[in-house]
């Protein structure tokens, strides 16, 4: 797979991705809600750390973790382009490219959306603003796809947790998340194809051109 393909899938869902985090900050309140199903619904809220609600305490969290996704992305860039130089398999390139893909859409919200949107809280945002909510750096990632297939409480003969109301599924994501998420499905799922292994002979070949490699540079 060539590099050219991978950056169109990565343009793709860069693109689809951020159209749909600024047209919910432009069109809904924070925590406004439309029930397209019963079963999924578009919900405005914004996430200030990292996946499931966690945050790194403390006055520099935010800032610490922005510093470490973007760490993280340089890394999975070229583990991307390494792949790719190495003619890796396809599918492992294609995971590859959705995970990086899913890790820079976030990553733009942590950075610029602190500066380019003001407040959402009761009222619509505005792009470009000049009363921006945050500062570099500091940006909330937007999250408005939610699924809630299961709602109601659970039977009583369940240790634990009977009787209690339950959600299955609560979190709220994004494209982004669904780019990182089916990226690292694929990788497991499809694991002896992402990872070959050499086989006997190759291992062998591999291990002769060394052997002649190293006779000729003396």
């Amino acid at each position: 797979m060539t590099l050219k393909k991978a950056g169109l899938i990565i343009f793709l869902i860069l693109l689809i991705d951020q159209v749909s985090k600024v047209y919910i900050k432009t069109h809904f309140m924070l925590g406004e809600e439309i029930k397209v199903f019963e079963w999924f619904r578009i919900l405005f809220i914004e996430n200030e750390g990292m996946a499931w609600g966690a945050k790194i305490p403390g006055e520099y969290g935010k800032l610490i973790l922005t510093v470490f996704r973007l760490i993280a992305i340089v890394a999975i860039g070229y583990w991307l382009w390494d792949s790719i130089r190495k003619k890796m398999s396809r599918i492992l390139i294609v995971g590859i490219s959705l995970i990086f893909a899913g890790a820079m859409g976030n990553i733009i919200d942590s950075v610029f959306y602190g500066v380019i949107f003001d407040d959402s809280y009761r009222k619509v945002a505005t792009l470009f603003s000049e009363e921006a909510y945050g500062t570099l750096f500091h940006g909330k990632v937007v999250d408005m796809l939610y699924f809630p297939l299961y709602k109601g409480y659970l039977p009583e003969w369940i240790p634990i947790w009977g009787g209690d109301y339950f959600t299955f599924f609560d979190p709220v994501f994004n494209v982004a998340d669904v780019a990182i998420s089916t990226g690292v499905g694929l990788l497991v799922v499809f694991n002896k194809r992402a990872f070959p292994k050499e086989t006997k002979e190759e291992t062998e070949a591999h291990s002769t051109s060394e052997v002649n490699s190293k006779e000729q540079d003396t």
